[in-house]
C-alpha cells in the first residue's frame, strides 16, 4: 500500500524530485511571513531579494514579523535572511520543523516558475501489494479498474475549482492536487483549499513541507508538455497565479502515525490550506478570482447510498506525466484499514501519484455537489484510489481554519 502522493523526478539541476502518496486534535500552521525573492530559474541559489506587497508589509516596504515567530526559528537556529537565499533547503533533523507551531512558508516571489512546476512531476514506483490482506472491519471486494478521463478543457470552464499543488522536501520539489472549498466565515470570498495532509506533511518522521503554493487551472488549456517546454507565457500555465499556503492544518493523527507506505494515518490524511497572492492582494479572494468553491460535507451519505463519486486530479506517474487534469467516476465501495479507525471510501481508478489530495465529489446531503474526500492511497497497479471519510476531525481542522481568519 502505498500513498498516491508527490513526485520525485531527475530535475534539470540533477537532484532527485519525488510525487503522490478533533474531537479536535488540530495541528495548525503559522501565517505566512511576507518575504519574497525573486528565484533565478530552477536553481535558487542565487535569488536575489526585492520588495514585496504581501500581507505583513508596511507601506515603506519594510517586513514585518512576529517576534514570537522569529523567537521560535531562532531556537532552531533559523535566520530568516539566509532562509530566503536558500537554507530553506536545509533538511538536517533539527531545521525540519515538526511542531504546528514551527511551521513557516515565506513566499519567495517567482519561485515557482514554470520550467520548476514542470520538474516536480513524477512519482516513484514501490513494489507493494495491489490490495491490503488480513483486514479487519469493513472492506467491499476490490473495484474494477476505471481509467481516468481527460478533463474538458479550459478546466477553469469544467472543474474551476481544482489545482495543482507544489512544495518541497528533502528528495525535491513536489506536486499533489489540491480544491477551492468555501470557507463559512467569508461566503463568496473563501481563500480556501483542501487537500491530503502527506501533501503539507510528512508525518511520524518528518515534518512540514517547504515553499507550499497552489495553481488554481494550472495548464487550462491543456498545453501538451513539449508545448510548455517551448516557454509558453505564464498565463497559459498559472492563469489566475500563484497562491502561497499562509496558514495550513493537517490531523493530529497523521502528524503522529502518517507514514508513505502501509496506509497508516490514512483514515485522517486531509488538510485545509489558507493561501495569498504571491504577487500581493489585489483585493479578489482565491474564490472570486477563479469564480468558484465547493462546500465540505462532512456527513456524507452511507456508501450504499453514494450512486457515484468523481475524483480529480494530476496524475505525474506513468502513463500520465502530471500536465493535465483527469477525473475518475465509479460508485464506492468500503476500505477499513484497522478495525479501531474510520472506513474509507474507495473507488476504481487509473490515477496515478500527483492526484493525491484532489477533491472527491458526491451528491451531499442536501443533493447538490460537495467536497466529500480526497485521495490518499492507493496500489502501484493504479487499479483503485481510496480517501477518507470526512468527520468531526476534518470539521475540526476546517472550523479552525475558517476560524483563524474571520474578521479579516
Amino acid at each position: 500500500m502505498r500513498l498516491i502522493r508527490p513526485a520525485f523526478t531527475a530535475r534539470r539541476g540533477g537532484s532527485a524530485r519525488r510525487s503522490p502518496s478533533p474531537v479536535l486534535a488540530v495541528a495548525a500552521v503559522t501565517a505566512v511571513l511576507a518575504l519574497t525573492a525573486t528565484a533565478c530559474g530552477p536553481s535558487e541559489d542565487d535569488a536575489s531579494t526585492g520588495p514585496g506587497s504581501s500581507a505583513g508589509q508596511t507601506s515603506d516596504d519594510k517586513i514585518t514579523i512576529p517576534d514570537d515567530l522569529k523567537d521560535r526559528l531562532k531556537e532552531h537556529g533559523i535566520d530568516l535572511d539566509q532562509w530566503k537565499h536558500g537554507e530553506w533547503k536545509n533538511w538536517d533533523k533539527d531545521k525540519w520543523l515538526r511542531e504546528a507551531k514551527d511551521y513557516i512558508n515565506p513566499i519567495i516571489e517567482g519561485l515557482w516558475d514554470a520550467d520548476r512546476m514542470q520538474d516536480a512531476d513524477k512519482s516513484p514506483e514501490q513494489p507493494v501489494d495491489n490490495d491490503i490482506s488480513g483486514d479487519e472491519g469493513v472492506t467491499d471486494p476490490t473495484p474494477v479498474p476505471v481509467r481516468a478521463v481527460a478533463a474538458k478543457t479550459p478546466y477553469h470552464a469544467s472543474a474551476a475549482e481544482s489545482g495543482k499543488l507544489f512544495f518541497d522536501g528533502p528528495e525535491g520539489s513536489m506536486v499533489c492536487s489540491a480544491t477551492v472549498v468555501k470557507d463559512p466565515a467569508h461566503p463568496g470570498k473563501s481563500n480556501m483549499v483542501w487537500t491530503a495532509g502527506h501533501c503539507v506533511h510528512a508525518g511520524k518522521k518528518g515534518g512540514w513541507y517547504r515553499n507550499i503554493a497552489f495553481v488554481p487551472s494550472y495548464n487550462d488549456s491543456g498545453l501538451s508538455t513539449d508545448e510548455l517546454r517551448n516557454n509558453p507565457p505564464k498565463e497559459k500555465v498559472a492563469p489566475y497565479g500563484v497562491w502561497w499556503g499562509s496558514w495550513a492544518q493537517t490531523s493530529q493523527q497523521w502528524i503522529d502515525q502518517g507514514a508513505s507506505v502501509g496506509g497508516l494515518g490514512a483514515p485522517y490524511d486531509f488538510a485545509v490550506l489558507h493561501v495569498t497572492p504571491e504577487k500581493g492582494s489585489t483585493g479578489k479572494s482565491l474564490e472570486e478570482t477563479v469564480g468558484s468553491a465547493l462546500p465540505v460535507d462532512f456527513n456524507a451519505p452511507a456508501v450504499p447510498k453514494i450512486a457515484e463519486m468523481t475524483a480529480t486530479g494530476f496524475p505525474a506517474a506513468p502513463p500520465y506525466d502530471g500536465q493535465k487534469l483527469f477525473q475518475c467516476e465509479d460508485k464506492p465501495g468500503r476500505l477499513s484499514l484497522t478495525k479501531d479507525d474510520p472506513t474509507m471510501y474507495r473507488i476504481g481508478c487509473s490515477m496515478t501519484g500527483g492526484s493525491s489530495g484532489g477533491g472527491w465529489v458526491a451528491a451531499g446531503q442536501d443533493g447538490k455537489p460537495a467536497l466529500v474526500s480526497n485521495t490518499s492511497i492507493g496500489p502501484v497497479a493504479a487499479g483503485w484510489l481510496a480517501g477518507p471519510r470526512l468527520g468531526k476531525e476534518a470539521k475540526g481542522v476546517y472550523d479552525s481554519v475558517s476560524e483563524k481568519y474571520e474578521g479579516q
